[in-house]
């Protein structure tokens, strides 16, 4: 008799492996957490939120995905880890129900000169096997397409041991590639502007040389004047074409010079090595001038900037070449390779076209393959990032996201909602940490960080749902629902910027008077045309005063786990003076960089342990307990304070601390008011600047900024990583900043922003080619009331009328 029904309706027991429905995390210690014990529903769409500073990304990103990424490293073989980053396990008492974590963060994609959108997303590769196979005349293998492979060839003998004898054989080897000869698959050639280099009027010993560094009183001026290759008492443009080469493209030459062995090398050759080859943001200021100055780019006259070689251009399916449809705009590209019926590769073609549907989907439609991956906003270069997950068949996954509604118009916020929620109905764990409402109001869960920023945050103040944090009284809850009105009266203009023709990348023969003397925010959906506008034709002019633009972006601030707040600004300068002065010794000694260093850790307060392919220690110094100095410096005080008592001190602490009394110093003074002023009162002045957040960091470089003699502000979604309440503070600073007599021109897609302008300019009306033109200029009360552009309905929508 057979068993297999059953009679009775009892629900059978849940299996013991559907119980593991929840992330724990207890005791979370990282960077400014203070022991916090969270739950997190998996499977559910869960936002964190609270204020800049209040310990999101070190919950979020710093425990649960760095442990996720360490535990997962570990699976694989020693050998493996040896090539991997070491992760080291993040401070928490216990993390349970971990499942694998995929980061999709904000960092820019790395600037190199050969990363393309294509290259970063696999749509370059799919692009080259395609036209190996279907394009005519048909030149190669995929290689034969690929901008970064060079075509090589060698022929030699190569010899085989058989038996007891070897034989030579001889042996040719060639791999063509699609690398542009003259270029090397850079688009751009460089040269060397010679008049930057030299003035040829003088010679060498009146100071000839105009390199930085390059004096005559020094090393270099002994070994011109020793070499014996020309006359240093000569004008330069009375050099023979034998000295000239010699003082510019001489190799390497072994010469004595006052009983001293020494090289001599040509200048061209010695600054390529010394200045040239080096990424152009590391360079001090000064020499990056003289680079800036010195080498000048122009297309590459054999590609025409393709990047490609002559038989990739010349190999076409249906009349377009491979560096056409790169050129192309993604949603044209994808139009035309749903035009192709090949059956041959009918899987490439499918894949194909769900990775260029996915770009059109995530609002990139409008960019090109052939785009620089360094020329990517942060919130662009996100997005790129999630193309490669959206067609993923992985589910019981965790996906980590950071702000990605950064640089996204309101009528895109939509569209970004919607795949979020795609993800998680796939049965994936999606984290989010976020400040717009619009994403916060589609979260399953809320985790809300705080009160505070720094070292007043690192609690969690709310867990549960957006109904329950409206409701709540934590400083989200309390601004949940604030919406800026739009003003009563605005500024009258004190001139404008006239920009005439504008043609940069998208834009169509644009012209636009910019008022001066007000707050203009330049607004549009993603891809319009507001960057191409305000970076190319703006920063090209001069100020309304004769002073110059200065730009604030959101490239990345440079600097090591030795630098900080304070070094940063140049704060420290004028507090090491007084340091100097008040005790009578040297400024030196109260750099930790410097003579005042620890000599046990080298002024880094720590020690550092490399453990090959496990996760290097780090172990506080004994010798200076962390506090970076040699213990002879800690004597020396001002205003009853140590160096290192100082550099723990916050901005809102120091700014007390240097305003009167013995202490006063009115240059420190000033930049810590600065610092305040952009809202990063609760940041340690000695705090590292790699542990800074996206929104930190660019506020940091505003308050650097706001010191320059500038004219004209130009600032790049000012409000990315601010939390609700303090984009009300960030209004504040933009209206002193105007009432200052300074003109601020902010591209901001933040409707608060728009709200308090004194005049919008919105480009579209789409992105891409459909964008480029001006659809309305005017104040914030004319575009609500026309409603005749997606930004006017998204205000008005905003401010309620």
């Amino acid at each position: 008799m057979s068993t297999a029904t059953r009679t009775d309706t009892q629900s059978p027991a849940p299996h013991i492996a559907d119980s593991h429905d929840l992330i724990r995390v207890h005791g979370a210690r990282v960077n400014n957490l203070k022991d916090v014990s969270i739950e997190i529903p998996k499977r559910r769409l869960t936002v964190f939120t609270g204020v800049s500073g209040s310990g999101k990304s070190s919950l979020v990103f710093g425990t649960i995905a760095a442990e996720s990424q360490r535990l997962i490293n570990e699976t694989y073989s020693a050998f493996v880890q040896g090539f991997m980053p070491t992760l080291g396990r993040p401070e928490v008492d216990v993390l349970d129900g971990l499942t694998t974590a995929i980061i999709v963060d904000q960092q820019r994609m790395g600037a190199d000169p050969r990363s393309t959108v294509g290259t970063a997303t696999d749509a370059n590769a799919m692009l080259r096997i395609l036209f190996s196979r279907l394009a005519e005349p048909h030149i190669g293998s995929p290689k034969a397409f690929a901008f970064n492979v060079p075509s090589v060839r060698a022929s030699g003998a190569i010899t085989i041991d058989r038996g007891a004898g070897s034989k030579a054989v001889k042996k040719t080897f060639s791999v063509t590639g699609g690398m542009c000869p003259r270029c090397e698959g850079r688009g751009t050639v460089s040269d060397i502007d010679l008049t930057q280099l030299y003035d040829d009027g003088k010679s060498l010993n009146e100071g000839a040389l105009t390199i930085p560094g390059y004096s005559m009183d020094g090393w270099y001026g002994r070994i011109f004047g020793g070499c014996g290759f020309f006359d240093p008492d000569k004008p330069i443009r009375k050099f023979t074409k034998k000295e000239l080469h010699d003082l510019l493209h001489k190799e390497p030459t072994k010469i004595k010079v006052e009983g001293i062995n020494l090289t001599y090398e040509g200048l061209i050759p010695k600054i390529q090595k010394s200045m040239l080859s080096k990424d152009i943001d590391a360079l001090q200021p000064h020499i990056r001038a003289f680079v800036e100055r010195a080498m000048t780019f122009t297309t590459c006259p054999e590609c025409d900037g393709t990047r490609l070689s002559e038989a990739a251009l010349s190999s076409r399916i249906g009349g377009i070449s491979i560096a056409d449809a790169c050129a192309m705009q993604i949603s044209d590209l994808a139009a035309w390779v749903r035009g192709l019926d090949e059956p041959s590769v009918a899987p490439l073609l499918a894949t194909l076209r769900q990775t260029l549907d996915s770009f059109v989907e995530i609002g990139l439609g409008y960019l090109s393959l052939d785009r620089p991956s360094g020329t990517l906003s942060g919130g662009e270069a996100q997005r790129v990032k999630m193309i490669r997950h959206l067609g993923s068949s992985l589910t019981d996954t965790t996906y980590v996201f950071d702000e990605p509604t950064t640089g996204l118009h309101p009528h895109d916020i939509q569209r970004m909602n919607n795949l979020l929620l795609r993800l998680r109905d796939k049965g994936n764990t999606v984290l989010v940490v976020e400040h717009k409402p619009e994403t916060i109001s589609i979260a399953d869960h809320v985790v809300d960080l705080g009160p505070g920023a720094g070292a007043a945050g690192g609690a969690v103040c709310f867990e549960g749902t957006v109904e329950g944090l409206r409701a709540g009284g934590t400083v989200t809850g309390r601004h949940f629902d604030d919406r800026a009105s739009l003003k009563e009266t605005v500024r009258t203009p004190t001139g404008a910027l006239e920009i005439r023709g504008a043609t940069s990348h998208n834009l169509r023969d644009v012209d636009v008077d910019v008022p001066l003397g007000v707050l203009v925010v330049v607004t549009g959906v993603a891809g319009s045309g507001k960057s191409s506008l305000v970076h190319g034709s703006l920063r090209q002019k001069p100020g309304a005063d004769g002073e110059g633009v200065v730009s604030i972006d959101q490239g990345a601030i440079r600097g090591s786990r030795r630098s900080n707040p304070a070094t940063y600004t140049g704060l420290l300068d004028p507090i090491r003076k007084a340091f100097a002065k008040a005790n009578g010794v040297k400024p030196a000694l109260f750099s930790a960089n410097s003579e005042g260093a620890c000599p046990s850790c080298n002024g880094a307060g720590v020690l550092y342990t490399d453990l090959a392919m496990m996760a290097g220690v780090a172990t506080t110094c004994e010798e200076c307990e962390g506090k970076r100095f040699q213990a002879a410096v800690l004597d020396y005080h001002l205003g009853g304070r140590d160096i290192s008592e100082v550099l723990a001190m916050s901005v809102t602490e120091a700014e007390e601390f240097f305003a009167e009394g013995e202490a006063k110093i009115p240059a420190a003074h000033k930049i810590l008011t600065r610092l305040a002023d952009v809202g990063l009162g609760y940041l340690t002045i000695g705090q590292p600047l790699t542990t800074l957040s996206g929104g930190e960091r660019q506020r940091l470089k505003l308050a650097t900024h706001m010191a320059e003699k500038g004219g004209v502000y130009v600032l790049d979604e000012p409000t990315t990583g601010l939390h609700l309440a303090d984009v009300e503070q960030l209004l504040g600073l933009l209206d002193r900043l105007v009432d200052s007599g300074k003109s601020v021109i902010v591209v901001e897609h933040h409707q608060a922003v728009m709200a308090h302008a004194d005049w919008i300019i919105d480009l579209g009306p789409g992105a891409g080619h459909d964008g480029g033109r001006i659809v309305f200029e005017g104040t914030p009360s004319d575009l609500v009331a026309a409603r005749s552009t997606l930004t006017g309905e998204h205000l008005a929508a905003y401010v309620g009328t």
